[in-house]
């Protein structure tokens, strides 16, 4: 069970890394044994610390994702510190909350180019060297608006929307050749993009009484599902969606 669930000698390339539920994430990965190249807008070696508190290589590369033809030069400065890269994590997210009939286009695009487009092309980037190599793992942090609408958050529910309905279009190009992509769809967890709602008395006890598991998430409660859709474990899972939501969308 160790080696199904192990990721001694993989190196997972993970954006938005630095905090919250990507840096729970990113260090499961490296107790796990992977070696993790962790990318985010600006260094942060605390994390880079407590991966390799676990006897792996890890290493920060500053970049901004809406840099989006600069993807293909991050793809290879990883693979060429480490050589290769098994796992492609797209954790990064960025939110912003308006109302529709004033929601600005600057916020829109901006939304947009992170939570989807640069989703796609580290996908089609990265997927590129995984087709060579015949295997590789990808997982993509889909959403609960990936499923729903939400409130004052159209942007945020149609980059996550999309994001769930490409990884089906990759999976169904790539699975048959060694290449397993996958979404985890996060509930509400208790990070600083959600700051807002759990401030929010009256959202915040509507949503408390949705969910079955009498709490909300922890980036800690995110562990097990990023470890099993990296691993040798989910071989024959392709192009789903894992939600991590304590039953929410059980109600």
């Amino acid at each position: 069970m160790q080696d199904m669930f192990g990721l001694k000698g993989k190196v997972v390339l993970f954006t938005g890394g630095s905090r919250g539920l990507g840096k729970a994430m990113a260090i499961a990965m490296a107790k796990a044994g992977a070696d993790v190249a962790v990318v985010g807008r600006s260094a942060d070696t605390d994390v880079i610390a407590q991966i390799t508190a676990h006897g792996v290589r890890g290493k920060f590369f500053e970049f901004d994702l809406e840099n989006i033809d600069g993807i293909p030069d991050l793809v290879r400065d990883v693979k060429n510190e480490f050589g290769h890269i098994d796992v492609l994590v797209n954790n990064a997210g960025v939110q912003k909350r308006h109302k529709a009939a004033e929601f600005p286009r600057a916020d829109w695009d901006f939304v947009v180019n992170v939570n989807m487009n640069a989703v796609f092309f580290m996908c089609q980037e990265v997927g590129r060297l995984m087709l060579a190599q015949g295997k590789g793992k990808i997982i993509n942090i889909a959403s609960l608006l990936s499923f729903q609408g939400g409130l004052t958050v159209p942007a945020y529910a149609a980059s996550k929307g999309a994001v769930a309905q490409f990884t089906k279009s990759l999976s169904n190009e790539w699975a048959s050749q060694g290449i397993n992509i996958n979404c985890i769809a996060p509930g509400y967890m208790d990070t600083d993009m959600n700051t807002a709602l759990m401030a929010d008395p009256t959202r915040s006890r509507q949503i408390m009484d949705r969910i079955p598991a009498g709490r909300w998430g922890k980036p800690e409660d995110m562990a097990g599902a990023v470890i099993y859709l990296a691993s040798e474990a989910s071989n024959y899972v392709n192009g789903t969606t894992l939600v991590v939501d304590g039953g929410w969308m059980g109600r």
